[in-house]
């Protein structure tokens, strides 16, 4: 089968339109509402919280998922020095904001099943704290990897006995669920992210989930440079100017209003890589009766006895101009995290394995089942 290289570029995750979005930008501009924060954001807001469906819950928009991070730390008043857990399998932005905070990122191995999390090996960590008298962290970062949920039963069961808060970073999970509720919600704090990147986008833009309406309250007031109430600007502590514009959550409603139809493309898109490559040494992530994934990426795992690696897989698809990608490189195996401590259960770190075996195809919501078809013979053909 000849394959002719690529024109224009097929990109890893691309955005994608629905053509609403202009409707609720061009409203802004003629309400002349081209300021951070706005009737959009509000709209926005409000979607989101629709979308996920629990009550009690409150939405704050803001200016990336990493700034929304960075505010469920400041709720929980993470202080310099304070050690806080965090999944390994990550990018780094789930754990920069431990830094803004000049506190210490403690980083726990992942489990083969959901390549999240381990709770056998958060336990671990938290036994062996115990046994050398170290104070336990307070504060657990999980993240729901390329649309597939933690392990969110056992991981809550093992935080509540050991008084450990979740902040939840579903940055790549917006849509998916776990036990019939949305990832997002099984957090004291939950996190989106709406990059060009993300399942939907507001070209850059994150929220923030809570529980409470206190802290839905303060860190709308964190994220608007803590501006006292008087007649003047007036600041009794340090704010941010973390605020999502009005024109971008316009383009945010527009998103949210085809969140599942995008949801359903990139499960489709899993659907005939996994069909189309089942004679392949690779395997998928299961998809168990427990959850389902957005699968925001499609991912692969190579087969230990392949003599293809994914670097090689990545230059033969690059050839005809197909962008594919290495999963996330471990945090503790990072320059920046280098003294930090990370536990495992395992004799080879699971998200090693991962890293070294592991590789995202394209996954954009318009791909079509042609260019899905000629990524897999590109594959086929490098194996």
């Amino acid at each position: 089968m000849k394959i002719n290289k690529y024109k224009n570029r097929i990109f890893l995750s691309a955005p994608h339109m629905s053509g609403q979005e202009k409707k609720y930008i061009d409203k802004a501009f003629s309400d002349n509402y081209i300021v951070p924060l706005g009737p959009n954001v509000d709209e926005l807001e409000d979607k989101i919280l629709s979308f996920l469906n629990v009550k009690g819950l409150h939405v704050v928009a803001m200016n990336s998922g990493t700034a929304a991070i960075h505010i469920a730390l400041k709720l929980l008043e993470i202080k310099q020095g304070e050690e806080v857990f965090c999944s390994t399998s990550t990018f780094v932005a789930t754990a920069n904001p431990i830094l803004y905070e000049k506190a210490v990122p403690i980083f726990i191995d992942s489990e083969p099943e959901t390549w999240n999390i381990c709770p056998l090996s958060l336990q671990r960590a938290i036994d062996i704290k115990r046994k050398s008298n170290s104070k336990i962290p307070r504060v657990l970062i999980t993240v729901d990897l390329f649309g597939k949920s933690c392990n969110y039963d056992d991981i809550s069961r093992i935080c509540k006995e050991n008084n450990i808060k979740i902040i939840e970073d579903s940055a790549e999970a917006l849509g998916s669920t776990y036990k019939q509720n949305k990832c997002g919600v099984f957090g004291d704090y939950g996190i989106f992210s709406f990059n060009g990147n993300k399942i939907i986008t507001t070209s850059g833009g994150g929220a923030l989930v809570t529980h409470s309406k206190k802290d839905a309250q303060k860190a709308l007031f964190l994220i608007t440079q803590a501006r006292d109430k008087a007649q003047f600007y007036l600041h009794s502590q340090t704010g941010y100017n973390y605020r999502m514009s009005n024109i971008s959550a316009g383009i945010g409603i527009g998103q949210m209003n085809v969140i599942e139809n995008r949801v359903n493309q990139r499960r489709n898109n899993f659907k005939i890589y996994k069909q189309l490559l089942k004679d392949c040494p690779v395997t998928f992530l299961k998809e168990d009766q427990d959850s389902r994934s957005n699968h925001w990426l499609s991912t692969i795992l190579i087969n230990e006895d392949s003599k293809v690696k994914p670097e090689k897989l990545i230059e033969a698809l690059d050839l005809y101009n197909i962008e594919a990608r290495r999963v996330w490189k471990p945090l503790h195996t990072q320059p920046l995290f280098s003294n930090n401590d990370f536990f495992t259960v395992h004799d080879k770190p699971v998200s090693e394995d991962i890293f070294e075996r592991g590789l995202c195809l394209p996954s954009s919501s318009f791909l079509k089942e042609i260019e899905i078809k000629d990524i897999c013979e590109i594959i086929k053909s490098t194996f």
